[in-house]
């Protein structure tokens, strides 16, 4: 993460280092908060655009209703904010952080006394698995750490304090000397990365978890689902067992952070020929193309700064 300019607080463009909240905030504590991951490009015409933005903001309401926040601005709101705090912070290519938290107000497990605030982040990032990652794919084990349920949280919504599962399962990763972790879901059926989702070909056929397995449903997962389709893949959604992993043709990841990441090695079993098979390098290209404004059909999903 490299430091930008400014941070939008609450309709103000403050300066980054002044982005400061109360220690007493209940959503330091306590977890309540909602958010988005986003990502801007620079486009093929030399200009910037923001990948779905709309999307991503009309997801963050949502997990704030699913999680009882009440948001103080629409997604209409939030988005003009992402395009006014890009072009203050003059950035061609970012990663953009919206958060919506409970602040400062009466302590104790109930947020309602709460005051809640919004802010959003816009920094430059770059490849979240790393460029070799991207390149070559990485290795990944099967965590320990099961996927949070349907009776525990709410895994379609992007809640703070549910991450604390995936950070569990990303440092049990890391100290293995993995690059990322595969979670299970309660039943032990595959659900998805630490932060994205995850995709198998075998025999010529995409297969991904549907959302009983617990998964966020992925804006970058169904633009991958609708990308491949159109060039005539079969994809399906699909229950996948930990062993059937091993035996597949092909594992990439999909996120906004990840982007399409291969997957060559998990739990020390090759995958594949242990290089980026073709599916998965056609949805790196599709997904790319989309994103930068290549592709005719999908400019519909850029906002331009």
């Amino acid at each position: 993460m490299e430091p930008a300019t400014y941070i939008w607080d609450e309709g103000e463009l403050i300066p980054w280092a002044d982005a400061n909240v109360h220690f007493l905030s209940h959503a330091l504590h306590y977890g309540t908060a909602v958010f988005e991951g986003i990502r801007s490009y620079q486009t093929a015409d030399g200009g910037s655009a923001v990948f779905r933005l709309n999307e991503h903001m009309v997801r963050l309401d949502a997990s704030a209703r699913a999680y009882g926040i009440p948001m103080s601005y629409s997604a209409d709101d939030m988005s003009k904010a992402t395009l006014e705090l890009l072009r203050a912070n003059s950035l061609e290519s970012a990663y953009i952080r919206p958060l919506v938290f409970h602040g400062v107000g009466e302590f104790g497990l109930n947020p309602a006394g709460s005051r809640v605030r919004t802010m959003i982040g816009a920094f430059a990032l770059g490849k979240y698995l790393g460029e070799d990652g991207v390149k070559n794919g990485i290795r990944a084990m099967i965590s320990s750490w099961r996927r949070i349920s349907h009776d525990d949280f709410i895994p379609t919504a992007k809640g703070s304090g549910a991450y604390l599962n995936s950070a569990l399962a990303k440092s049990e990763a890391k100290r293995a000397g993995f690059d990322e972790a595969i979670m299970l879901s309660q039943s032990g059926s595959v659900s998805e990365g630490t932060g994205m989702n995850i995709f198998v070909v075998s025999e010529g056929v995409v297969h991904t978890p549907p959302v009983s397995a617990g998964i966020l449903c992925g804006i970058t997962r169904l633009s991958v689902i609708e990308l491949l389709e159109a060039e005539g893949y079969d994809v399906r959604e699909t229950d996948l067992t930990r062993g059937g992993l091993y035996t597949v043709d092909e594992v990439f990841l999909t996120g906004t952070a990840a982007e399409v990441t291969p997957v060559r090695e998990i739990d020390g079993r090759v995958i594949g020929s242990g290089r980026p098979g073709p599916v998965t390098v056609r949805a790196q290209e599709l997904f790319a193309g989309a994103a930068r404004g290549e592709i005719e059909e999908y400019r519909r999903w850029l906002e331009y700064v």
